[in-house]
């Protein structure tokens, strides 16, 4: 069995669609990933199956009752779950965290609605997650980007090769990528690329991701563990970049 994910949501269909295309849809068939969607009203309030209400002590919006998630986790939880909530305040989303989270067996994402949700809810899961510092209408979007990430990591969703030298895989960004034509509107691709020379390629590829990193996220450098030569690397590009802000 691969891994399973149960997704509770007001809105199941803003996840369905995205989630039955490309590579999402292929992961499942192959059974790498089994995706459900839970509709939360399923477990709401009353005659009208109610899931909000105005939050004590006043103010704008509504906010999302603890009962039907409880209600929700109660049957869905298992001894191998992992409850995770959709919310702004949570750990920050990164691909060290996705890593993590593909060697899970059964994840639970409850997707936060409305203007916040009742705060004995947090008490309810194991982790909170944020995609980011801004606000969305809803968790279903930042759990479409959790189980995006998540899925490509599973042993055989898509060749291994591919997850070696991406982006953040090493904690550097990627190094810039070229295909053809050769020259397009005066712009080459560099030479190195085109050589025939493997060492010399890779030695190019290296450099350029810490390049990258340094002009676009220099923070990625401060705890990467970088060898002598691509520290002496960094060096010389920091003075590059030195002489260019005197003059």
């Amino acid at each position: 069995m691969g891994l399973e994910i149960d997704v509770v949501t007001l809105f199941p269909g803003m996840l369905e669609g995205p989630l039955a295309s490309s590579i999402p849809a292929r992961i499942q068939e192959q059974g790498l990933a089994a995706i459900r969607m839970h509709d939360l009203r399923r477990w709401g309030i009353g005659r009208h199956r109610s899931v909000d209400d105005g939050p004590y002590g006043g103010g704008a919006g509504m906010i999302l009752r603890p009962e039907p998630v409880g209600s929700a986790l109660d049957e869905l939880r298992r001894a191998d779950s992992t409850v995770i909530l959709l919310d702004p305040a949570g750990e920050r989303f990164d691909q060290r965290l996705a890593q993590d989270l593909a060697m899970h067996s059964h994840l639970i994402l409850v997707c936060a609605r409305y203007e916040g949700i009742d705060d004995r809810i947090r008490e309810l899961v194991d982790l909170e997650i944020s995609i980011g510092d801004y606000i969305l209408t809803g968790g279903e979007v930042p759990t479409l980007v959790v189980i995006d990430a998540v899925i490509r990591l599973l042993p055989g969703a898509i060749e291994a090769s591919s997850h070696a030298e991406e982006s953040f895989s090493d904690g550097l960004l990627e190094y810039p990528q070229f295909t053809r034509p050769a020259v397009y509107r005066g712009m080459s691709v560099p030479e190195v690329l085109t050589s025939g020379n493997h060492a010399a390629v890779r030695r190019w590829r290296r450099q350029e991701a810490i390049r990258r990193t340094l002009a676009r996220r220099p923070e990625l450098l401060d705890d990467n563990e970088l060898s002598v030569e691509d520290r002496r690397f960094l060096a010389s590009v920091r003075a590059e970049v030195g002489e260019r802000d005197e003059s």
